[in-house]
This record gives structure tokens, C-alpha cells and sequence, in this order.
């Protein structure tokens, strides 16, 4: 009868078919196969308490995201469009190729910031289509969605070649590590510096993509009156 184990397996299956809250029938599960097994209901809770405190940092990730929904709903996103709006000549693809230089040298430093849920979607995308809406006024939606693509991946372009540029970042330690254990004695340093190298000419080539965007905006809707001396 050891298949009557695998009873939490069915329950959360059943439990996302019918459309169950997900919370409730994962704990459920897990409460159903602690008691065929044999676990009492005081090791279950003492078993959850323990994953709970183990785990708890992806539990604090988890609760930034209310946050930052209680942030959206209370103006964050307006606020940043009204600045955005206020910086004249600031162009999408000019505040983008910002966001990259910043993005790298936070990197540079070992600062993470939060990327995409906590800082690319109720911050530099709704500044990003401020900075559109300010130079040209409405634009379509097939634009608003490739400033929100621009802005994501301008968020991975500024992280992922410019993470190693922090000495003490665990990629570098693992380059390290598995060069070293290949025979070649390459100090972390060196790693950093040629990271260095990735990360510059990342941010030529996405400021170079992200202006000419700008160039095939302002082709297609023109420049605002009290834009133009900007251009």
C-alpha cells in the first residue's frame, strides 16, 4: 500500500482542475500524506514551521509583491509618468539606455536591484512611456507593447552582461573555481576585468538599438511643439 502515498499528488491535482485556492490544497496535501505516513499532526506542523523558517527569504520575495501593488494602486506609477514628463528632451530610448548605464553599475558595485516585478514593471516601464507620451503624445498600442518589451530586455541586457563585473560575485567565483580546477590559475580579477570589457560594449550596441528606435519614433509621429527644440 505504498502507492497510498502518492494521495497528495491526486489532491493537488484535483484541487487545480477544479480551481481550488492553491494555498489551502497544497497544505491540505501535504497534511493528507503526513498522515498516511504515519506523521502526527504535530510533526506535520513542526515539519512546516521548520520549511517555513528555511525558506523563509523566498517568503519575504513573496511578500514584495503586495507591495508593490499597494505602490501601483497609490499613484507610484503616475508619479513616475509626471516626472518623466518634466525632464524635456528625455527621449524613451535616451532614459532606457540610462536605466542600462545605472543597471551596470549597480552591478559593478554588487547591488541587486529587483528587476522585473519590483522595479522594470511600476517604475521604468511607466517612466519609459512617459517619456513617449511626453514627446509625441498618444501613440498606439503596438508601440506602448514594444516599450514594455524594450524595458524588459534592456533590464536583462544590463544585468546578465554586466553581473560579473563585481568581483565577488558568485560567477565569478565559479568561472574561478572551474578554470582552477582545470590547471589554469586565473585570479578573479582578471574575470572582472574582462566582464568589464562585455558590459561597455553591451551598453554601446543597446543605446545604439535603443536610439535608433527613437529615430523610427519620431519618423512616425513627429515631435511635439515644445519638443522641438530638444530634437
Amino acid at each position: 500500500m505504498e502507492w497510498i502515498k502518492l494521495i497528495g499528488i491526486l489532491i493537488i491535482l484535483i484541487g487545480f482542475i477544479l480551481k481550488f485556492d492553491t494555498i489551502a490544497v497544497v497544505i491540505i496535501a501535504a497534511l493528507a500524506t503526513a498522515l498516511v505516513s504515519g506523521i502526527s499532526i504535530t510533526e506535520f506542523f513542526t515539519l512546516l514551521g521548520e520549511a517555513f523558517v528555511n525558506n523563509r527569504l523566498v517568503t519575504i520575495f513573496l511578500l514584495t509583491l503586495p507591495m508593490i501593488g499597494i505602490s501601483e494602486r497609490f499613484g507610484l506609477r503616475q508619479q513616475a509618468v509626471i516626472l518623466i514628463e518634466k525632464m524635456k528632451g528625455l527621449t524613451t530610448g535616451r532614459f532606457i539606455s540610462l536605466y542600462v548605464l545605472i543597471r551596470q553599475i549597480a552591478g559593478a558595485f554588487g547591488i541587486r536591484i529587483s528587476a522585473h516585478p519590483q522595479f522594470v514593471r511600476p517604475i521604468v516601464n511607466p517612466m519609459a512611456q512617459g517619456a513617449a507620451k511626453a514627446r509625441y503624445g498618444d501613440i498606439s498600442e503596438e508601440d506602448e507593447d514594444k516599450i514594455k518589451a524594450m524595458a524588459a530586455a534592456n533590464e536583462n541586457f544590463g544585468n546578465f552582461f554586466a553581473q560579473n563585473t563585481f568581483v565577488a560575485a558568485s560567477g565569478v567565483l565559479l568561472i574561478s573555481g572551474t578554470l582552477k580546477s582545470l590547471g589554469y590559475d586565473v585570479p578573479v580579477s582578471a574575470i572582472s576585468q574582462t566582464a568589464f570589457i562585455v558590459a561597455i560594449i553591451t551598453l554601446i550596441i543597446t543605446t545604439i538599438y535603443n536610439l535608433l528606435f527613437d529615430y523610427r519614433m519620431d519618423r512616425k509621429y513627429g515631435v511635439k511643439k515644445n519638443q522641438k527644440g530638444d530634437k
